[in-house]
């Protein structure tokens, strides 16, 4: 089997090199990861400059292609040529923090294997739910476990699959219940934070996440908070199904 692995924290994170190595022995392994941290970059491609590729080591000690680019970007130039085979499962991560809820939207680590899914690679993003990195390694072997459980019952034949997993940080994930859940949803963002440079303009910085809104259960929110190891299965098609005859009528049009 091969396995492309990905990130948005950038090729010398923690995250990245405990799943690289928790990884090792379920296949022919091959990093792409970004030069810089790209979190909150979702799936923007670079397409106003040329990327660059270089060989480094991570953080452990594993062969990285470097990417001057975007989580997505990386993904990307490696199925399109870079890499020249088409592997068997897109995997991302770990993530410093939790992608839940509207997190998804924003997500490099999930854009990253939603980058592998849209090209029809199977694929799973890996977060654990506080930054930090606490009890890393612990992450990764729930990561392994999972992906072992779910390649013995999931085709990587068939149409691609998009996981979206986050990890409490605790010592004993491994053992912790896991749950399929749907996206919980947030609080709109706390407010820009506007402080003064050193020549006097006024500089923002975005304001952190919202807290959670939509948090019951059922939710990835509501997993998490209850020690569960949250699954929520993912898809691309952002279409309103149940808005189109509305709409078509709205708006004197015909509904394909």
């Amino acid at each position: 089997m091969r396995i492309l692995i990905a990130n948005d924290d950038g090729y010398l994170a923690p995250g990245l090199a405990a799943l690289v190595q928790a990884c090792e022995g379920l296949g022919d392994i091959t990093v792409f990861a970004p030069e810089q941290n790209a979190s909150g970059t979702s799936n923007a491609l670079t397409l106003g400059r040329p990327l660059n590729i270089f060989q480094a080591r991570g953080a452990r000690g594993f062969a990285c292609n470097v990417v001057n680019g975007t989580p997505s970007d990386c993904v990307h130039v490696a199925l399109t040529g870079v890499l020249g085979h088409r592997p068997d499962l897109v995997l991302s991560g770990i993530n410093n923090g939790a992608n839940m809820g509207d997190d998804t939207l924003y997500s490099g680590t999930v854009a990253a294997a939603m980058e592998g899914y849209l090209f029809g690679v199977p694929a799973i993003a890996f977060s654990q739910a506080e930054k930090g990195w606490g009890e890393i390694d612990a992450a990764a072997r729930t990561a392994r476990a999972i992906v072992e459980q779910v390649l013995a019952q999931a085709s990587l034949r068939g149409p691609p699959w998009l996981l979206n997993v986050n990890i409490p940080n605790r010592a004993d994930a491994e053992q912790l219940p896991r749950v399929v859940t749907r996206l919980g949803r947030r609080h709109a963002s706390e407010p820009v934070i506007r402080q003064i440079n050193p020549r006097g303009e006024p500089i923002y910085w975005i304001g952190p996440a919202g807290d959670a809104r939509e948090a019951g259960e059922g939710t990835d929110f509501h997993a998490v908070a209850q020690g569960q190891v949250s699954i929520t299965p993912l898809q691309v098609d952002l279409t309103d199904h149940a808005a189109r005859g509305t709409w078509a009528q709205r708006l004197g049009a015909g509904s394909a």
